[in-house]
């Protein structure tokens, strides 16, 4: 990922160690060695390694200090060799220019100004025109410039790189969210589809097996009664397998479908099947109902009729449906045997965490009384909806 930086870095190191070793060659290959040829390769020397105390690729970045340095040692080498025209080892100052361009920081952006006006400190020395001084400095601007400009590929390369990895780890956690997501999405369809199944099914094994039990009972005594009733059963078998098979496609397509008529129609298969006594109180005015609404409502209505017959051995139910502004209430109340622990069992706990999905709540109360009753309300709020025939 940083492969184009360091090697930015590396190769800025290596064009201003090029300048150093080339000013030392021209200063150790003069014909006669003198103390002021030593004192010109100690200079160049402290001035080629001090700077990298303080910068040098992968290690150090004090970027501040080693421009300030190399202001100090390289560019006053600079200026000394210039004004002493016997020097063997001249050079000029673009290379260095160039490196701290390169490393140009805001704190030290008035190194700017300095290169550009080091040629004017040697002007007078050697009587240079005004033209000759501000090339010089030019030219070392435009290195400055320069090396600026490798600093900002190298960072926008770097940046880019990180960009690109950084997208990379998104698109890795996203491909895992995907998956969990997908994971969770069949988890949750895997138990709704189980409620579903455990409040339609169980609902009408209930009502088969009382009518097989009744059947069965009658069919020494009064075969004919037997036959008809194991003739409705079969109609009955088939009427819910229609059922589950409605209760797919809407689930699929989420069809316009009347709450009202769907109740009445699962009262009279109750009542044909099981012989309970089940009074009705439905609304005059049809609602617009949800699908996942009218499915709760639905669910919670056969829940309540089945326990009704199978723990509290109720003979008589009444069912309550009513519309307000803003919500739907629902109450299934049955004289069967009180409930000592209001313990809310599978088919119960299904239908709470159903309805409380749709922001709405389900209670179950029982006691006794003369007579003793039972009772599930159910609360549902109705976001949304409107009327039949309404605009």
């Amino acid at each position: 990922m940083n492969r184009i930086l360091s090697f930015m870095d590396w190769g800025i190191f290596a064009l201003r160690l090029y300048h150093y070793i080339l000013l030392l060659s021209q200063a150790l290959t003069v014909s006669e060695f003198s103390i002021r040829t030593l004192l010109d390769v100690i200079w160049l020397s402290i001035a080629l390694v001090v700077p990298l105390l303080f910068w040098f690729p992968g290690r150090r970045t004090n970027k501040i200090w080693f421009c300030i340095l190399e202001l100090l040692l390289g560019g006053s080498y600079y200026v000394n060799s210039v004004i002493h025209l016997d020097l063997t080892s001249k050079a000029d100052y673009l290379l260095p220019s160039l490196t701290m361009g390169y490393l140009l920081t805001k704190q030290t952006l008035w190194i700017i100004p300095l290169l550009v006006s080091i040629p004017f400190s040697f002007q007078s020395f050697l009587r240079l025109s005004w033209e000759q001084t501000l090339s010089v400095g030019t030219d070392n601007l435009l290195f400055c410039f320069i090396g600026m400009w490798a600093s900002f590929v190298a960072k926008a390369y770097n940046q880019k790189n990180t960009l690109v990895a950084e997208v990379e780890r998104q698109n890795k956690l996203l491909t895992h969210y995907s998956a969990e997501i997908e994971k969770m999405t069949l988890l949750e369809e895997r138990n709704r589809m189980s409620k579903e199944l455990h409040d339609t099914l169980g609902h009408s094994f209930i009502s088969l097996i009382l009518s097989l039990d009744a059947s069965i009972a009658l069919m020494d005594s009064k075969p004919a009664e037997a036959k008809d009733r194991l003739t409705r059963l079969r109609t009955l078998a088939e009427n819910n397998l229609d059922e589950m098979r409605n209760i797919v496609h809407e689930m699929g397509e989420e069809e316009e479908s009347s709450l009202i008529r769907q109740v009445e129609s699962l009262v009279v298969r109750f009542r044909e099947h099981t012989g309970t006594v089940l009074t009705l109180s439905l609304p005059e005015t049809e609602r617009s109902i949800r699908f996942e609404v009218r499915q709760a409502v639905l669910r919670v209505i056969q829940e309540s009729l089945t326990n009704a017959l199978k723990h509290g051995k109720a003979s008589q139910l009444h069912l309550e449906l009513t519309y307000s502004e803003s919500d739907l209430q629902l109450s299934v109340r049955n004289n069967g045997n009180p409930i000592d622990k209001l313990n809310y069992g599978f088919g119960l706990t299904t239908m709470k965490q159903r309805v409380e999905r749709l922001g709405g709540r389900l209670q179950l109360l029982s006691g006794e009384g003369t007579p003793a009753m039972t009772e599930v309300r159910c609360e549902i709020p109705l976001k949304g909806v409107m009327p039949h025939g309404e605009n």
